[in-house]
């Protein structure tokens, strides 16, 4: 039987690890925090977007400094990229506290836990990324921790174990996560501010963008920000790597200023489209539509046709297609839908019972 050919897999140019549009933390952010200046607003006035959360912590923040308590407990979650961990940043500035930042996965035993919260003096802030991978063993502990302010530990084992209570300072846990549906009730019962961060807006994007952009020196038009902005898939990590990878197109091949046409260009060259879609979301889109007619195709299946794992494609590339109505997921498997065989320039074939998901 001859091999099929798969074109479209063939030399990719980079691990989805390292994407530009990447919502995660990658190669291109840990080389630019050596290099650059910090871009984080350190308040919530520099802090641009956000505006439901950023209107009620204002009153949670200034009513815990006219007790003299520390902040309750907070959680926050949402898509990556959104500022959860500046904004923890920006509680503790804000209350005037010392903030310790850590996150689940690193936290592996109970000791470790332990050592984090017998450290913490009154009001200040623990943050932990990634809550919802936290060891069950290791939650068991924050359960009095965050509601009692004390710590459960058991000495020794068998008949001559005993429990020692030991006092801890009142303190505000902050936690951040994507999945915010992982989290057991227990633990997310006992925080007592809970926010969602939304996706930015183009115009907020924009402020972003043009703020970053004073900061690093970098001159730039509002025509120039918008551009960047409408590519940023609605997240602020993303806003301001695009604005760094376009600076050096800007001062390389231009005159060292970012306006429409110079971004159109140099993210053109990036192959980042109109929409924020990079090679990879392409590839995949179009492997659907011309192995398996537009869907539906099951996930494993579609893992194999492209070379990735499952996981890698539910949790990095289906998010931002689905938001934007390019994908469908349906019991039968995923299906592509007519606005991206529109976007990408494929024909939508109406007889092989497309219409039927497409138009849904």
């Amino acid at each position: 039987m001859k091999e099929r050919t798969r074109p479209f897999f063939e030399d990719r140019d980079s691990d989805f690890e390292n994407r530009l549009v990447s919502t995660e933390t990658n190669a291109y952010d840990a080389l630019d925090s050596e290099s650059e200046v910090s871009l984080r607003p350190t308040t919530l006035d520099e802090y641009v977007g956000q505006e439901k959360a950023k209107e009620n912590l204002r009153v949670f923040i200034e009513a815990a400094k006219m007790r003299g308590e520390a902040i309750d407990h907070v959680l926050l979650y949402g898509p990556p990229g959104l500022g959860k961990t500046t904004l923890a940043s920006i509680i503790a500035a804000e209350m005037g506290v010392n903030i310790r930042i850590t996150s689940g996965p690193a936290i592996d035993k109970q000791g470790d836990l332990a050592a984090l919260l017998s450290n913490l003096q009154h009001g200040d802030v623990l943050f932990i990324d990634e809550i919802h991978r936290l060891n069950r063993a290791v939650e068991e502990i924050l359960y009095p921790a965050m509601e009692d302010y004390v710590l459960d530990i058991i000495m020794g084992s068998g008949p001559s174990a005993r429990s020692i209570r030991i006092p801890l300072e009142k303190y505000t846990l902050i936690g951040a996560t994507t999945r915010a549906g992982q989290l057991t009730a227990p633990l997310r019962d006992r925080f007592g501010v809970v926010l969602r961060l939304e996706l930015y807006t183009h115009q907020e994007l924009a402020a972003i963008i043009k703020r970053s952009a004073g900061i690093l020196g970098i001159p730039i038009s509002e025509e120039g920000a918008l551009e960047l902005a409408s590519r940023s898939r609605g997240t602020p990590r993303i806003a301001n790597r695009l604005l760094k990878r376009v600076r050096d197109f800007a001062q390389v091949k231009g005159r060292g200023r970012i306006d429409k046409k110079i971004a159109d260009w140099a993210l053109d060259k990036l192959e980042i489209d109109s929409l924020g879609l990079d090679s990879v979301d392409r590839r995949m889109l179009s492997a659907i539509i011309t192995y398996f007619g537009g869907g539906p195709v099951g996930l494993d299946t579609l893992s194999a046709t492209v070379g990735e794992e499952t996981i890698t494609i539910e949790d990095v590339y289906e998010p931002y297609l689905m938001q934007i109505g390019f994908l469908q997921r349906t019991p039968r498997g995923r299906c592509v839908t007519k606005l991206a065989c529109d976007h990408l320039h494929l024909p939508y074939d109406r007889e092989n019972g497309q219409m039927t998901w497409g138009e849904a």
